[in-house]
């Protein structure tokens, strides 16, 4: 049997273990990254290695230690309180506001990981305060994100509009934004009916700030309170100076730091991992006592999950697996069927790794197919564009895996496995819709 296919049935044979067995995927992955990538690739140890996410992981822990301190000195209280105000008081509004930020962001050139680094934080907190489903919040995050990726302005938008460029393709930036950008906003419109926005919107419930509701202890599952009086989980009105946040000293430090990310990241391009936690060692050496256990607060076990698994992704891209999927494909007589198979592979790749990366290979091994005039470019890059960049809320991508991290302790089991749910289904559906509005109709 072939290398590639052994690697690819061990990938299998993980998911079937994690699935059947509660052992966390990422040790699995290692310990198959280290069998595979010497026993049947023949790397030494180093280069098995090689693949070891070290951005992802600084990522992780720098963004969930910088607002684990910010929730321990009442920080995010803070900036859940302006976030409220923000909305008139109006619940259901929150998650759109999320998507929106989130996707502005992107569009006009902010990485979608330092997006979602910044904003799934405060949406989480949100939906905690709030009743919000973690999973509602979080999708409407990443795929906020993912609507403005393909702006002209964003780095993924300038990637692909570039390969196409070289590529000696015909091209329409405009055509791949806005596409884009439709189908998540539409995948924003089932989110939101699905995991609960159609609820938050017959409530109707709001959070005033004189007199306010406080909701951060309601079950969200209560009904909402008749005239006169509380009913359900749902907490007495209370004056509004017993719960407004205030900034002190140390939440001044923290929301500072926090400005400083934004801006680094945002305008100056630094990294958003190592600038994260860089804020926190100097927020937690000003303001100490809400570092106290904060670093425990790192979701250590996420971390472990999402870099094993990246991990052994990155040994089969470095050991020729993808190319040679893409390979296998130049070997379809039937252009459409062709390009239909080469949106899949985007799709599932892009779950585990890169979207930039995927779209880099994948976009010049689609040129052969064009040749022959039956697929359309504009489509195709656009269909292609969409399948790999909208899985970014699988648990094992980089936006996927900041949801989780985010999400309260309690939940993150919960949502790790309904994300995985959406990712993968979406690994399935998006390439088959986007190819056959694009591709197969030949509109484009």
């Amino acid at each position: 049997m072939s290398p590639h296919l052994v690697s690819i049935l061990v990938l299998a044979v993980i998911f079937l273990i994690g699935t059947v067995r509660s052992l966390n995927l990422g040790a699995l992955a290692l310990v198959a990254t280290f069998l595979v990538g010497t026993w049947v690739f023949g790397k030494d140890t180093s280069a098995v290695l090689d693949g070891f996410p070290a951005s992802l992981f600084v990522i992780l822990v720098g963004v969930t230690y910088l607002f684990a301190i910010a929730k321990n000195n009442g920080t995010i209280d803070w900036l859940v309180h302006w976030a409220v105000r923000a909305v008139r008081g109006h619940v259901a509004a929150i998650p759109w506001v999320m998507f929106v930020l989130s996707g502005v962001l992107v569009a006009f050139g902010a990485l979608s990981p330092a997006a979602v680094a910044i904003i799934a934080p405060i949406g989480m907190a949100l939906g905690v305060r709030y009743g919000i489903s973690p999973l509602l919040m979080g999708l409407m995050v990443v795929h906020g994100s993912a609507a403005g990726n393909f702006s002209p302005l964003g780095v993924l938008g300038v990637i692909a509009n570039g390969i196409v460029e070289r590529s000696q393709l015909p091209g329409n930036p405009t055509a791949l934004f806005l596409g884009n950008a439709i189908f998540n906003v539409l995948l924003g419109v089932v989110i939101y009916c699905a995991f609960g926005g159609l609820k938050l919107l017959r409530e109707r419930r709001r959070c005033d700030d004189d007199p306010a509701t406080d909701l951060s202890h309601a079950d969200p599952t209560a009904s909402p309170p008749a005239a006169g009086g509380p009913a359900g989980g749902l907490a007495t009105r209370t004056p509004a100076s017993s719960r407004t946040v205030s900034l002190d000293r140390d939440r001044t430090i923290t929301a500072l730091g926090l400005a400083g990310l934004v801006l680094g990241s945002l305008v100056f391009d630094l990294d958003i991992g190592l600038l994260a936690l860089s804020v926190a060692v100097l927020v937690a050496l000003l303001a100490p006592a809400g570092a106290k256990d904060a670093l425990g607060q790192v979701s250590w076990g996420v971390v472990l999950l999402i870099c094993g698994i990246v991990t052994y992704v990155g040994l089969l891209e470095s050991a020729g697996t993808v190319r040679y999927l893409g390979d296998g494909i130049l070997s379809i007589s039937a252009p459409v069927l062709a390009a239909l198979v080469v949106c899949f592979i985007a799709a599932v790749v892009s779950a585990f790794a890169s979207t930039t990366g995927i779209l880099g290979a994948l976009i010049p091994l689609a040129v052969p197919l064009l040749a022959s005039g039956e697929v359309g470019a504009i489509g195709l890059v656009t269909a292609l564009s969409i399948s790999a960049s909208v899985v970014d809320s699988s648990p094992f991508s980089t936006n996927g895996a900041l949801v989780v991290a985010n999400s309260p302790a309690e939940q993150q089991a919960l949502v790790y496995r309904r994300l995985m749910v959406w990712g993968f289904s979406l690994v399935l559906v998006a390439p088959l819709l986007t190819w056959a509005l694009l591709v197969s109709t030949g509109w484009w």
